[in-house]
């Protein structure tokens, strides 16, 4: 049923229109800079002023309150050295990859919506259930990037604990099932996997949109 829905949105949108006009082409390096961005919001977080982290983080209680720019600098916010470590390696080595191919205009449009769409979809669903969460990390994006990675290099291998080989197109399968049940287990490990999820279901609704692009069609052609 969902895939019937997702196809009828991206048939409504094949014919060109606002949406779908793309950027002139430029390249700046934009990945470097939101890593910067990243390393020094953490430094700040962690060492300078640690309760800043209760002002950037995302926590439904704050953003009913006025704090609603939470919904969109969450994303620059992270818990520790490990959390940072794996998602900005992440965002280097897909990352790059997408800006160079996509261009900076795009490829930022791309991060910072997805993240920013992860981040209200999960302020309505702690809303009800946590309002006292603290939603951190640029995983939504992360997860995003992991996607539409996989949908632009589809034969490209990622060596999975820098051993084990895999299609991109597989992992991204891989990962939404995990994620998937980790997130209906009820194991409470403190890890937002609604939150990952919500960035890959962004992702395809965007390749959908604005691309134009159905990634079940690109890898269903490829594996």
């Amino acid at each position: 049923m969902l895939t019937i829905v997702l196809n009828n949105i991206y048939l409504s949108y094949m014919k060109t229109n606002l949406l779908n006009k793309r950027f002139k082409y430029t390249y700046s390096n934009a990945t470097f800079i939101l890593i910067a961005i990243n390393v020094i919001i953490f430094i700040i977080t962690n060492v300078l002023w640690p309760k800043g982290i209760y002002y950037l983080s995302m926590i439904p209680s704050f953003v009913i309150n006025g704090y609603v720019y939470q919904l969109f600098t969450y994303m620059f916010v992270h818990a520790d050295f490990t959390h940072i470590l794996f998602n900005m390696i992440a965002l280097f080595i897909f990352g790059q990859a997408l800006e160079k191919r996509l261009g900076t205009r795009e490829f930022l449009l791309y991060y910072l919506l997805v993240g920013t769409l992860s981040g209200i979809f999960s302020f309505f669903s702690y809303f009800f259930a946590k309002q006292d969460a603290v939603l951190l990390g640029a995983s939504g994006s992360v997860y995003g990037i992991l996607l539409l990675f996989a949908v632009f290099f589809p034969f490209a291998k990622v060596y999975v604990f820098g051993i084990l080989p895999i299609r991109a197109p597989l992992l991204i399968i891989l990962f939404f099932f995990i994620e998937l049940f980790s997130q209906f287990s009820g194991a409470n490990t403190g890890v937002a996997h609604l939150t990952h999820l919500a960035g890959l279901f962004f992702g395809y609704i965007y390749c959908l949109i604005r691309m134009k692009i159905n990634p079940l069609e690109v890898w269903r052609r490829t594996l």
